[in-house]
Order: C-alpha cells, then structure tokens, then sequence
C-alpha cells in the first residue's frame, strides 16, 4: 500500500493532524493498535472532555525548552480550536481556570475528528513492527501488510495509563533513528507516602480539602498551586497534587497549606475568646474537615479545652495547618498518570514543523514530544496545536 503520509497513533493529535493533512489532499493512512480510536479522549474529564483551555502560555508547560511549544500554540490556539467545536455543534462550557468541558459525552469530540479526516484510511487493531527509511520515503512494517509512505508522523503518546494501551512504540521509534531522549517519568499523578506518613494518612483516606494550596521549591523558585487536595490509602491526590507531581522529584519536600487563604490562628483566637470550652479540635473543625481536625490536635499535643491553649500553642496549629512539610516517596506510576514527563528533545525537531531536524519526512507530535502541560486541558491543547503544525507540512 502507498500513501502520501502515514499516521502511527489515532489519539487527539494523530486524528487532528490526519484532518489537517486530509485537508490539504494528501492521501492518509492512521494505523493504531488498539481496537478503538481516540481512546484516551473517551475517558477524560470525566467522560465529557477538557477539550482546551483558554490560558495557554509557554509557562505552563514543562520541557527542556518551554519556548518550543509557542510556535505552535501560537498558530493553533484554544480559539481556534473551540471554533472547530462550536462549528461542529458541540455544547460546550467554562470551569474554573478557562478549562472548557463538553456539556454532553467526550465521544462527541472524537465523531468531530472522525469527520474531519472523511477520505483518509483508519486501521485499528494493527500493530507496526518498524519504520524503515528508504530513498523516496518510509517503509512500515505493520500486522496487516506493508505501507510506504512519503512522510511519517509518530503520534503514539507516552506510557501513561497502559491499560488503554499506552506503549514506548514512539519513543522507540525516535531511538532507532537516533534522536535524543528526555528521560521519562509519569506525570499528574497521585503521591505515594513512607509507611510513618501513611500511619496518620490512611485513616484519612477520602477526606478532601476543597481549598488547599501545594507548593514545591523548583531552581531556587517556589511552584505552588491552589486547588483541591485528597488524602488517599496511599498518599495524597486530587487536582493540586497532580499539578505538583510533573514538577516534584525523589527526595523532595511539598508544603501543604490545608486552608489556603484561611488565617487559623486568628479564628482560633476569636473562638478562644467567646468559645474558650470548646475542645481544640471542635474549634479547628470549623476551618477543616473533622476526621483530620482531630489529628491535628492530636499532632499538636492539645487534647483539652480551647480556653487552656496559649498564643504560642494556636501558632503551633496554624504552622500545621498552613505549612505542613511532607515527602514523598514516589508517585501511582504511569498506571494512573495522565500523561508522560520527557520524550523525544525538542532540540532535535522543527518547531513549525515537528519534523526531524536529521531525518526528513520523520514528525513526532502530542505526548511523544517532551511538552508536557498543566493539568486542566493544556496537553490536549498541545495534541490539537502540534498535530495542526505537522499536518501543514505533510
């Protein structure tokens, strides 16, 4: 079989980037080995897609080179894809931080790119075994049969979530043909905790505190993020401790404030004055949940009366409450992370093009790629930006 280009991953950026190449009447082929496309689409966000956010910036991507994705974001941005959704007819919404949600299921988004590469071939349960260049193109090897193809374009993602069919296919592939690495790590993922931590965590498991703030000191700056936080049998997830993780390394410190924005010692000391008889942790338990109130207080060596705890004590409290030092261990793995940290350098890719600056007709696009996002639609983003980039020079 010949085509002018073939696609290796029918995720959000190999389906876009097949559109945009269809588009501009180039013959298709998008091979993926697992049974479905757009699978990793189909279950985000709840099953109705962050499809985009509206405050994409360099910043909140991660990468040896955060300037690399502005080329790209820049051309295709969240606007011009949320016009693709709104021409589609697709309902959609804004939460908090510009994150845009479909109103109905995230299917919807992959019947729009479905239809927006109509005329290009779509092999699913095909595997590819290698990618061989030749002297007018590529050669590749896939259970089905052969395909030559003028250009390539590696859109396998990364690791993350294997059990819907994550693989390093992508990065093998950029290996083969001699292009560096950036070590790979899972990324927006849950932190796991020592045995010590985890004594006082567990009995916390599924306590939540809506507004906690997370920080990390990162190159001699402080990272933080403010968002929810839940305590798990392992550790500590939820949206602020995603955000951290893709930052956070082994051997680090993380700074919990467990009420951000909360003055604790301040509200102790009203409730001191007009509710001295209360118990320490029925009066911390108007600032944070109860289960973890009564820890606190507990951690803190106040087991009596509000009224018995002097200045210094409430001070004790409010350090705990607003700057609690942890240290994780490690994170869930790429078994539950949303995405890949790492991937193929960036040094070694056009940033207009996504081709490989030492093997013409090669791209590497979306996840693959060491860009990585913020949690809340940025690396989907990503997916639509770079997989329009590749898609006009195929």
């Amino acid at each position: 079989m010949q085509v002018d280009v073939v696609i290796l991953g029918a995720g959000a950026a190999g389906l876009f980037c097949a559109g945009e190449a269809v588009r501009r009447g180039r013959s298709v082929l998008v091979i993926e080995h697992n049974a479905a496309p757009g699978e990793k689409i189909r279950i985000s966000g709840g099953g109705r897609c962050n499809f985009t956010n509206l405050n994409c910036s360099a910043e909140r991507f991660l990468s040896q080179n955060p300037r690399f994705a502005l080329s790209a974001l820049g051309r295709f941005g969240p606007a011009d894809f949320l016009a693709r959704v709104e021409a589609s007819g697709i309902a959609w919404h804004e939460k908090t931080g510009g994150q845009l949600f479909c109103d109905g299921p995230a299917t919807q988004i992959i019947a729009m790119l479905l239809r927006g590469m109509a005329g290009a071939a779509l092999w699913t349960g095909t595997s590819f075994a290698e990618v061989v260049k030749e002297d007018h193109g590529f050669a590749v090897q896939t259970s089905r049969r052969p395909v030559r193809a003028g250009r390539v374009v590696v859109a396998t993602g990364g690791k993350s979530i294997p059990k819907m069919g994550a693989s390093d296919a992508g990065y093998r592939i950029a290996a083969g043909f001699g292009l560096p690495l950036v070590p790979m790590r899972p990324a927006l993922v849950p932190l796991t905790f020592a045995e010590q931590e985890l004594a006082w965590m567990k009995p916390l498991a599924g306590t939540a505190l809506p507004s906690a703030r997370l920080s990390h000191r990162v190159n001699k700056r402080r990272q933080s993020f403010d968002d929810a936080v839940l305590f798990t049998h392992r550790g500590l997830s939820g949206p602020a401790v995603l955000q951290i993780s893709s930052y956070w390394r082994e051997g680090d410190m993380i700074v919990l404030d467990m009420s951000a924005g909360a003055g604790t010692a301040a509200r102790l000391r009203e409730l001191r004055a007009t509710r001295g008889r209360q118990a320490v942790a029925t009066a911390l338990s108007t600032i944070l949940p109860e289960r973890l109130a009564r820890h606190l207080a507990e951690r803190a060596g106040f087991s009596g009366n509000l009224a018995d705890v002097p200045n210094a004590g409430l001070e004790r409290l409010d350090r705990l409450v607003h700057a609690l030092e942890l240290r994780p261990v490690g994170s869930e793995g790429y078994r539950t992370a949303e995405v890949t940290l790492g991937g193929v350098a960036t040094e070694a890719l056009d940033p207009r093009s996504f081709e490989a600056r030492n093997v013409p007709g090669l791209h590497f696009i979306g996840e693959v790629v060491d860009v990585t996002g913020w949690l809340g639609g940025y690396n989907f983003q990503w997916a639509w930006s770079s997989g329009w980039a590749a898609g006009q020079a195929v």
